[in-house]
C-alpha cells in the first residue's frame, strides 16, 4: 500500500504545521457523504495511532487510518493553486466517478 506526496503537497504540509506550531503531519481520510458516496477529510496529525499508516516524502508525513487506506491506495496527493483557490488534490486510481460539484466520489468495485 502506498500514497505519494508531491513536493508541493509536502511543502504545504510543512508550512501549515509550522504556522500551527505542532503536529507530526497531515491526517487524510475518507467519510461517507455527498451524492456519489465518499469525500476526503483533512486534519492535523498530532500523533500516530496504532491503526495508522504513515507515508513520508520531502521531509513531510501523511497519516492515513487503516479504514481509509483501501479507498486511496495508489493515489498521489498534490497541492494546487488555481487563481485564488488553493487546495490539496488527489489523483486517485480507485475513483470510478465524481459528482458534478466535485465534492464526492464513488470507487470502483473490487473484483
Amino acid at each position: 500500500m502506498t500514497i505519494q506526496l508531491t513536493e508541493n503537497a509536502a511543502k504545504q504540509i510543512k508550512t501549515q504545521l509550522t504556522k500551527r506550531g505542532k503536529g507530526v503531519g497531515l491526517r487524510v481520510g475518507i467519510k461517507k457523504v455527498g451524492c456519489s458516496g465518499w469525500t476526503y477529510t483533512y486534519d492535523y496529525a498530532d500523533d500516530v495511532k496504532p491503526n495508522d499508516q504513515v507515508f513520508e516524502a520531502f521531509d513531510s508525513k501523511l497519516v492515513v487510518d487503516d479504514k481509509s487506506i483501501e479507498f486511496i491506495d495508489g493515489s498521489k496527493l498534490d497541492f494546487v493553486k488555481d487563481g485564488l483557490k488553493q487546495t490539496f488534490k488527489f489523483e486517485n486510481p480507485n475513483v470510478d466517478a465524481m459528482c458534478g460539484c466535485g465534492e464526492s466520489f464513488s470507487v470502483k468495485e473490487k473484483s
